[in-house]
C-alpha cells in the first residue's frame, strides 16, 4: 500500500523562491566573471596598442635641436657677411659690394623657412621689386638693383642700415622660434619650391644674375634637413630614404660644373639645355622629398 504525503503550500513556495535565487546568483556570478575577463582582455589590448604606438612614434627632439644649432650658425655668419656687404655699400665701394652680395645671401637662403615663420622678416630682407608696395620695398634686392642696374649707391645708406638691423633681428629671434618636425619637413619642401619657382627661372636675381648662389644654398638647406631626419626615415622607409639621398647627389653633381672659384658663374652663362637638366633633377628630387612627411607621420 502506498502512502501519500501532502506538502504544505508555504514550504513549497519557499523552496521555489530559494531555487530561483540560487539560479540568479549563479547567473550574476558568471556574468560578473565574464565582465572581469573581458575587462582584463581589453586592458591588455589597450596596453599592447599603447606599447606599439610608443615603439613606432619617432622622437624628433635631437633633430630639432640640431637644426636650431645649424640655423644659429648660419645666422651668425649671415649677420657678419651682411655687415661687410652693407659697409661696402655705404662706403660706395660698388665692386666690393657686388662681390660680397651673393655669398652673404647664401647664409640666408639656407634657412629661409625660419625667416618665413617670423612675420615680415622675409619680405623685409628678401622681397623683390613689385613683391611689396614701392614705399615698403627694402632689403637685398633693392640694393641689388642700385648696384647692377643703376651702378650707384647714392641714397642707399638708410636701406643698407635697415638691412643689417633686419639681419640682426632675425638672429635674435631664432633663439626662441618654435621649431618642430613638421616645420623641418615643410621647410625642406619649400626650399625646393623656392628653387623651381624663382631660382631656376632666373627671376630671383634679375639684376645681378647670381641665381646659382641662391639655387645651391636652397638645395643645401633642404639637404641638411633631410640628413637630420634620415635616421628616422630609414627606419620607416629605407627605399625612400635611399632614393632621396641619390637624387640629392645627382642634383649636386649637375650643379658642380657651374662652380667658379669660391662662387658660381652668372646664370646668363647657362644654356637652355643646362637649365632643362637642372629642372629635371630638381623635379626628380622634389617628388620623393614631398613624401617624407607622410612616412614620418608629421
Amino acid at each position: 500500500m502506498k502512502f501519500t504525503y501532502a506538502v504544505p503550500a508555504g514550504l513549497l513556495a519557499a523552496s521555489i523562491l530559494f531555487t530561483g535565487c540560487a539560479s540568479n546568483n549563479n547567473s550574476n556570478s558568471n556574468t560578473s566573471n565574464n565582465n572581469s575577463t573581458n575587462a582584463a582582455a581589453n586592458s591588455t589590448t589597450a596596453t599592447n596598442t599603447s606599447d606599439t604606438t610608443a615603439a613606432t612614434t619617432a622622437d624628433f627632439t635631437s633633430a630639432v635641436e640640431q637644426y636650431r644649432t645649424y640655423v644659429i650658425e648660419q645666422c651668425d655668419e649671415f649677420v657678419k657677411q651682411t655687415e661687410n656687404f652693407t659697409n661696402a655699400v655705404k662706403e660706395a665701394k660698388i665692386e666690393d659690394a657686388k662681390a660680397l652680395y651673393a655669398p652673404a645671401r647664401m647664409y640666408y637662403e639656407r634657412i629661409e623657412p625660419i625667416a618665413e615663420a617670423l612675420g615680415d622678416l622675409d619680405p623685409n630682407i628678401d622681397a623683390r621689386e613689385n613683391d611689396v608696395d614701392a614705399a615698403e620695398w627694402r632689403g637685398f634686392h633693392k640694393l641689388e638693383k642700385a648696384l647692377w642696374q643703376d651702378n650707384t649707391t647714392k641714397d642707399m645708406t638708410e636701406v643698407a642700415d635697415q638691412l643689417l638691423k633686419d639681419a640682426q633681428l632675425l638672429r635674435a629671434k631664432v633663439e626662441t622660434v618654435e621649431i618642430d618636425a613638421n616645420l623641418l619637413v615643410t621647410g625642406a619642401v619649400e626650399l625646393l619650391n623656392e628653387v623651381s619657382s624663382s631660382k631656376v627661372t632666373g627671376e630671383e636675381e634679375r639684376y645681378s644674375h647670381t641665381d646659382l648662389y641662391d639655387f645651391v644654398a636652397n638645395v643645401e638647406g633642404a639637404q641638411k634637413i633631410y640628413e637630420l631626419l634620415k635616421p628616422e626615415l630609414a627606419k620607416k622607409d629605407a627605399e625612400l630614404e635611399k632614393t632621396i639621398g641619390e637624387r640629392f647627389t645627382a642634383l649636386q653633381a649637375e650643379l658642380a660644373p657651374f662652380k667658379s672659384g669660391d662662387g658660381y658663374v652668372s646664370y646668363e652663362a647657362l644654356k637652355e639645355e643646362d637649365v632643362r637638366k637642372l629642372s629635371q633633377n630638381l623635379d626628380a628630387l622634389a617628388e620623393p622629398l614631398s613624401n617624407m612627411g607622410t612616412i614620418l607621420g608629421v
